[in-house]
């Protein structure tokens, strides 16, 4: 089974935080599946992992 998380645009401000935010997220078994965005912002980034992760 698989879970979800969306973080949107207004819980980061610089790319490099918005790089580390997604790098701590990774390190907890979550992978970015999308990425929406208008007039090259991101609005939302979609993460999903393995709900029975072992970690």
């Amino acid at each position: 089974m698989k879970e979800y998380k969306i973080i949107k645009k207004g819980f980061f401000k610089k790319d490099e935080f918005l790089e580390d935010l997604l790098n701590q997220f990774a390190r907890d078994g979550w992978v970015v599946i999308s990425a929406i965005g208008d007039h090259g912002n991101f609005n939302k980034v979609i993460l999903e992992r393995d709900k029975s992760r072992s970690y």
